[in-house]
């Protein structure tokens, strides 16, 4: 789609007017993703129409793990979550005068690869451009209490949430918990996985060997900071069950507190 654009945006840069043809013949087969790229590039041909285009190829692409299923490059590499605050940190760094850094703050980092569809369904919200600030807004949340207003908010404006939009909140409320007993990432494949400490990890070392201790078959060390598990899951659901219930076990005891009192 991006190449589209170019093509077409090579015409007509001096002071003659000039049009740009891209011919299609009636009887090619098109169809799936090639289509929705025609339909984008004939409905985005006013001046500006650039950003307009990038918003119809991200969501005919997908941007990681909330977006979409599906994406390449960089994104798919760290997850839309972490590609958005890495962005927010280099925009704030050259508003402030400062070199932008490639390292962010680890204990504010948390890399969550669950593999559910956790996302805005097109059948829920068809605006792309609100769906993409509410995807802003959703990550962007910082406490429990910022996501049940959102919650709220999308309910009262659009009806209730379908289940991906559930899976959606669900996964970022894990990234709190996750954030608070400083896990750095979790990530879950079709039957095994893993979960990444950071280095100033809040949770107890001994609830990991009596862990260990108590299913060996089920839990083992990894890597350095690393804790490598087996599930059952077939579901999303029992996924985000069996990830939360884990933190349970790991979840420091002060943390179980504030979380009851609140």
């Amino acid at each position: 789609l991006a190449q589209l654009h170019q093509l077409r945006g090579r015409v007509g840069r001096s002071h003659h007017q000039a049009y740009a043809y891209l011919l299609l013949s009636t009887e090619s087969k098109i169809k799936g993703d090639a289509e929705k790229r025609i339909e984008a590039i004939k409905a985005a041909s006013e001046l500006g129409a650039g950003f307009t285009l990038a918003s119809h190829d991200l969501e005919i692409r997908g941007a990681g793990e909330l977006l979409g299923d599906d994406q390449s490059g960089h994104m798919a590499k760290i997850g839309f979550s972490l590609f958005t605050e890495m962005l927010e940190e280099a925009v704030s760094a050259i508003k402030d005068g400062r070199v932008p850094s490639i390292d962010l703050d680890s204990s504010k980092v948390v890399e969550l690869n669950l593999r559910i569809p956790a996302l805005i369904p097109e059948t829920y919200l068809p605006d792309v451009h609100l769906r993409l600030i509410f995807y802003k807004r959703i990550s962007a949340s910082q406490t429990n209490n910022e996501l049940r207003d959102l919650q709220i908010e999308m309910i009262d404006r659009f009806g209730l949430h379908p289940e991906p939009l559930k899976l959606l909140f669900r996964l970022t409320q894990l990234r709190f918990r996750a954030q608070s007993c400083g896990i750095k990432k979790i990530d879950t494949g079709l039957v095994n996985g893993y979960i990444q400490f950071g280095p100033n990890t809040k949770t107890d070392p001994m609830a990991l060997v009596h862990l260990i201790q108590k299913t060996p078959l089920q839990f083992k060390f990894g890597e350095a900071n690393q804790l490598k598990f087996v599930h059952q899951c077939e579901t999303p659901e029992d996924k985000l069950n069996f990830v939360n219930a884990l933190i349970d076990e790991l979840e420091p005891k002060e943390l179980k507190n504030f979380d009851e009192k609140k």
